[in-house]
């Protein structure tokens, strides 16, 4: 088994379906197989700021029902950007060093990091920092990290999205409604591109194709006139309005997020066609709950790579997918390469071809 190690492990940002499958596999192959020590870092890099740091000690027993678990029992955190961290009154204060001491402080020998683009780029600057031992994993419903085909958490959003589509069908097609989805989706389309064809979307809006309302509302018209009263639309909330601007809420602490782009879409479908119509914001459902197989199978391969990482000296890898396989990637090209829907991509054209409008 070689040299015993000590490793922290760690999720950061959104939750999402699938982490703790991915922490199970960490710590069922690094004790199981090597014999190691499996620190868990409570609520991302803070509980590496905190003195004494906050960890949990994992064992073959605790992770015993992880698989099917949804969110993180880790807990995590999207917020407060520990080069800029905010502090009580109104100032910020850079406390990289401070997860750097706590790092050491634990003798860990390395660290496994389960995030998205953003917490790895910030987690690989800390570590370039303070000579840590870093593994990423990437996850994020939205399905956006470089480098990788699929992260963990998309296929279980995706199903979600899919299911919900599947049932505003039927009140959709009983009432002679356009029913419009609003799915989740920060910068790229994947959740509505793929769900959308699977649950049988009439019009797919993403923001990496622009749309023209008109177009939109031809298909609705195209329909009516076949005797068909009734559509299914599925819009990211990254798409903006027809003149460029993203539509966002705000909220508590005046915080802004995205989210209403289908109310403005209802709007403008109702007005230009007279189709009644009603707007279904699937929010937070989509992070949540019960892993699908596939998130199963997809972190427990990426968790046991990541080990193996470790035992083999490589680091500032994170793992990857890639022609059906698990590779590993430098962090730096995962972070540097946004993964967006490529306009001429196969599922693109899959829609196209089954006369699915995209808007343009």
């Amino acid at each position: 088994m070689g040299e015993k190690k000590r490793i922290g492990l760690l999720t950061s940002g959104g939750d999402c379906a699938g982490l703790n499958a991915a922490i199970r596999a960490v710590v069922l192959h690094a004790t199981g197989t090597y014999g190691w020590e499996v620190l868990g870092i409570r609520e991302a890099t803070n509980g590496l700021m905190s003195r004494p740091p906050d960890t949990t000690t994992f064992d073959l027993e605790n992770v015993d029902r992880l698989l099917v678990t949804g969110g993180t029992v880790l807990g995590t955190t999207n917020k407060g950007n520990p080069f800029a961290f905010p502090l009580p009154d109104g100032t910020t204060k850079d406390l990289s060093q401070d997860i750097i001491d706590g790092y050491h402080s634990l003798g860990l020998d390395a660290l496994i990091g389960i995030g998205g683009d953003g917490s790895l780029a910030i987690l690989r600057k800390i570590a370039q920092q303070g000579g840590i031992n870093l593994i990423g994993i990437p996850k994020t419903i939205d399905n956006d990290v470089g480098a990788t085909e699929v992260s963990i958490g998309f296929d279980t959003a995706t199903n979600i999205a899919t299911e919900a589509l599947d049932r505003l069908h039927f009140t959709a097609a009983s009432h002679n409604r356009v029913m419009i989805l609003e799915v989740m989706g920060r910068d790229a389309g994947h959740i509505a591109l793929a769900a959308g064809i699977a649950g049988g979307a009439d019009i797919i809006l993403i923001p990496e194709i622009p749309y023209q309302m008109e177009k939109v509302c031809d298909k609705i018209r195209q329909r009516q006139n076949m005797g068909k009263n009734f559509c299914l639309v599925i819009v990211s909330e990254a798409v903006c309005t027809t003149t460029g601007d993203r539509v966002t809420q705000t909220r508590s602490f005046g915080e802004d997020r995205l989210g209403g782009i289908g109310q403005y879409l209802a709007e403008g479908i109702a007005n230009q066609t007279g189709a009644e119509t009603r707007v279904t914001f699937l929010g937070h459902i989509q992070r949540g709950g019960i892993p699908s197989p596939m998130d199963r199978l997809l972190a427990t391969a990426f968790g046991v790579a990541a080990v193996d990482l470790i035992a083999e000296g490589k680091f500032d890898r994170m793992v990857a997918w890639q022609n059906r396989q698990v590779v590993d990637v430098p962090i730096e090209d995962a972070i540097n390469t946004y993964r967006t829907v490529d306009p001429e991509e196969t599922l693109v054209k899959t829609a196209r071809g089954l006369g699915i409008c995209l808007g343009d």
